[in-house]
């Protein structure tokens, strides 16, 4: 009996060193704030949030892949408690819907593959491409149904998914599973922030429109009858439909598919007619807008740019001010173009519909007389976006040589105008840095070197491809002068008013120097956003940092599309003196409203590589079949006579010429257009529901 004992219990100190031993082999750390998030979350593992279950996707909450308030299932208490364990804050965000982008299903495709007994897209995309030519189109097998955990996405009669829009959850199951990226989330937030790419189902009008406008949507509407819906998709893109209607130079039309069988459709004149119903039927059309932030941006500028970006930032959910320095918004569109081509009232129409989105005006105040960058930040603006304009906007608004908005910068051109005592003032400071100018830079380098001043230029050629002659680049060199070839400025650094350090890029290296006057060579002051220096967070039980004067830095909204892997501060696309169009400065207020966007949530702004531009291959059509000609709807005038009753040179489309000039388009797609048969049944089905 007693050694019956002592083998048990030696057998259970065998056993218990074992387990001990094995725990130390085969131990798991489990990260306490991944296991306090899961504990937070309903455990209902639904999928709603993307992920296969909730710890899948409360270790994505702390890797930062997933938000605190990702669980469809959970209260928003919950976001709260989650957000409390990461540290963190909860904003309020629209929701994610799923949306469908192609345009021609099975059905109507003219030419088809057969599957072989294959039932799943991603398979089906690796056999022949598909059930057609395009590369984009949806091969129709539903395989976003089957991955669709809430039912909210079925095959529709032509063979397209279809959203159920209350259901939806936005948890992207559909999005992942689909080989040809038909079906994505979307929502307004990301339809402002992103650029198209290649791999989305683009018209050839849509792409060459500056702003991106969905050209093919709204003429769509136009045909229907729902005006007001039209107007909202013009607004994605576009805050100035009325204004646009009637200057824009069109070069949509000139892409248009009708030019291989007739004349291009009158695109800017339905955008004119549609806009022109919303103006007068005295009811605004207001676009969606995301959910209040808490964040402040400030705006310098109320030309085109300006209140695009105020425009676009409202609608991020961002709380915008503008400053503008005359007594009226407009910029140039109030005081360089006819009024007979566009009325006063006409502006302030579409200008009032932007202040409508929730931004606040100040005219009348100067940027670096009234205000400066320092004291808007010191305001608790988490951004300043500069967009002032160009020459001809400068010379508008009586702007003076010694106008400096940007701390520490003037143009190249006022300091060589200037008299030898204001040059002596403006090279006061000790490092001087001249970008740009060619031989005009040899020229102020010289000046600046006469008051004691070290003196950097930055060229962005190479040194061989430098308009300077290299025997005058060798004797500046020895006069003192530091000459940089290939260089591109990325960045500002400054202290309360002044500048102080400003980052260049050459062969690839970001360097810092020290810079407290910028002399820059193009007609415009830079595009920049300027932001707050983040303070470097104290070691724990050390004290906090005494606060000092407030430091920021400027950075350059990112590139448009075309010119995406060029770099720093007027690089080859980049704007010199003014927008040629106003269709591309509201592009340009877009990018910048998103850049701002991007810096205050620390999202890299780098463009994907298959992004869209002109040099993207693309499949396209060449000619058009079984296309019926019909004549284009002319605009009608005002003649010598009429034009002081009428106001305006164009008299606009009637209901009858819209519709009419609304018919002709051919509703394309990539590679697909309609027939007219199916365009006229489409459109009665449309009416009857």
């Amino acid at each position: 009996m007693v050694e019956a004992l002592f083998m048990m219990g030696g057998l259970g100190l065998i056993v218990g060193v074992g387990l001990a031993a094995a725990s130390k082999v085969f131990y798991v750390y489990v990260d306490p704030v991944i296991e306090a998030v899961e504990g937070a979350l309903p455990g209902a593992n639904c999928g709603g949030c993307g992920f296969p279950g909730c710890s899948a996707n409360a270790k994505a909450i702390v890797a930062g892949k997933s938000s605190p308030g990702s669980c469809v299932a959970a209260s928003e208490d919950t976001a709260q408690a989650i957000a409390a364990i990461m540290g963190v804050s909860v904003e309020a965000r629209e929701p994610d819907i799923a949306k469908p982008g192609c345009y021609f299903g099975l059905q109507g495709a003219d030419v088809k593959y057969l599957y072989n007994g294959l039932s799943d897209c991603r398979a089906a995309v690796l056999l022949s491409g598909g059930m057609k030519v395009c590369s984009v189109g949806c091969l129709g097998l539903g395989s976003c149904v089957k991955a669709c955990t809430f039912g909210a996405v079925t095959m529709g009669p032509e063979g397209l998914p279809v959203v159920n829009e209350k259901r939806c959850t936005g948890c992207g199951a559909c999005e992942r599973v689909c080989p040809k990226h038909i079906i994505t989330l979307s929502s307004v937030t990301r339809r402002i922030l992103r650029e198209y790419t290649t791999e989305e189902c683009t018209t050839p009008c849509q792409r060459s429109c500056p702003a991106g406008i969905n050209i093919r949507e709204y003429i769509r509407q136009i045909s229907m009858g729902d005006y007001h819906k039209a107007v909202q998709v013009i607004k994605e893109r576009n805050p100035f439909p009325t204004v646009i209607g009637r200057i824009c130079p069109r070069p949509c039309e000139t892409e248009c598919r009708r030019k291989y069988v007739d004349e291009p459709l009158a695109i800017n004149y339905l955008k004119r007619f549609v806009s022109d119903f919303e103006k007068e039927s005295g009811e605004r059309v207001l676009p969606y807008k995301a959910p209040a932030t808490g964040r402040k941006i400030a705006v310098v500028g109320g030309g085109v740019e300006g209140l695009s970006a105020a425009y676009f930032s409202a609608r991020l959910g961002h709380e915008v001010a503008l400053f503008e320095a005359t007594s009226k918004l407009g910029g140039l569109l109030r005081s360089a173009i006819a009024r007979y081509r566009l009325s006063h009232e006409i502006l302030d129409w579409d200008i009032q519909g932007i202040l409508d989105m929730g931004v606040t005006a100040h005219t009348g105040k100067s940027l670096g007389k009234d205000f400066t960058v320092d004291s808007l930040l010191e305001q608790d603006f988490q951004a300043v976006l500069l967009a002032s304009g160009g020459w001809d906007s400068r010379m508008t608004r009586g702007a003076d040589k010694s106008e400096a908005p940007v701390p520490g910068t003037s143009l190249l051109i006022d300091f060589l105008k200037a008299s030898s005592e204001d040059r002596k003032k403006w090279a006061s400071e000790s490092q001087v840095v001249i970008a740009g100018g060619e031989k005009l830079a040899m020229i102020a380098a010289r000046q600046c070197r006469e008051f004691k001043q070290n003196v950097t230029v930055l060229f962005r050629e190479a040194r061989e491809q430098s308009p300077v002659e290299l025997a005058e680049i060798e004797a500046i060199e020895k006069e003192g002068v530091q000459i940089v070839f290939g260089a591109a400025i990325t960045r500002l650094f400054g202290e309360k008013n002044s500048l102080t350090d400003l980052e260049y890029m050459a062969s690839g290296v970001k360097t810092v120097i020290a810079a407290q006057k910028l002399l820059i060579a193009s007609g415009r002051f830079p595009e920049l956003l300027f932001t707050k220096v983040k303070a470097e967070a104290a070691e724990e039980g050390a004290e906090a940092p005494v606060q000092g004067p407030i430091r920021w830095e400027a950075r350059l909204p990112y590139k448009q599309p075309a010119y995406k892997d060029q770099v720093g501060l007027f690089a080859q696309g980049d704007v010199l003196s003014d927008y040629s169009a106003a269709i591309k400065a509201i592009a340009a207020g877009r990018r910048a409203a998103v850049s701002v966007h991007q810096a205050m949530y620390d999202i890299p702004s780098e463009l994907p590589e298959n992004v869209l531009t002109p040099d993207s291959a693309l499949q396209d059509v060449d000619h058009l079949e079984n296309v019926k000609a019909l004549p284009r709807k002319i605009m009608p005038l005002c003649d010598a006579k009429e034009l002081a009753g009428c106001g305006e040179l164009e008299k606009g489309f009637s209901e009858a010429a819209a519709q009419a000039e609304a018919s002709r388009c051919l509703q394309c797609g990539l590679i697909c257009y309609e027939h007219p048969e199916g365009m006229i049944a489409e459109k009665k089905e449309a009416l009857a529901a």
